[in-house]
């Protein structure tokens, strides 16, 4: 019995290394997402939407999607979420699509990776700052990444 615990707690403990390593890189330049795994392979791929201002984000509301490498920190249902994008059409349901995947910042609280209620905006510069994702697509995305998972956001020249 004891030798069998042992297994199966190796294997956790093992699926749970690998599954860490994996991490995301978010090209602002090819308005594209992925996910690489610890032997550098591109597990999965994703267009996106990011911030309507070129540059580093500077301060809130400043519509730019922040460049550097942050963690994962919380994994959101945000399915009942709403937005008001001040379009003229009010608040909409289900803004956020199934998923808000909460990024630790020092400066910002509420920049994310999410779905959205415009998956024809992937391939452009349309959000108030985060990444978004086609609902879809963050739904896969979620196999392959857990609270830790690093995030690293490129410049648009790189």
């Amino acid at each position: 019995m004891e030798k069998r615990l042992i297994v199966i707690l190796l294997l956790v403990l093992s699926f749970g290394v690998s599954f860490a390593q994996n991490r995301i890189v978010v090209s602002k330049k090819e308005l594209s997402l992925y996910v690489i795994n610890s032997k550098n392979d591109t597990i999965f791929f994703a267009p996106v939407s990011i911030g309507k201002n070129f540059g580093n984000k500077t301060s809130e509301g400043d519509y730019k999607t922040p460049e550097g490498t942050f963690p994962i920190y919380k994994i959101l249902d945000a399915r009942g979420w709403k937005h008001d994008f001040n379009d003229g059409y009010g608040v909409r349901n289900g803004a956020y699509g199934p998923y808000f995947l909460r990024l630790k910042m020092k400066d910002y609280k509420d920049i994310g990776i999410h779905g959205t209620c415009f998956p024809e905006s992937m391939g452009t510069r349309s959000s108030e700052g985060c990444v978004r994702l086609r609902n879809e697509d963050i739904t896969r995305l979620i196999r392959y990444i857990r609270v830790g998972t690093q995030v690293t956001i490129l410049p648009e020249g790189v």
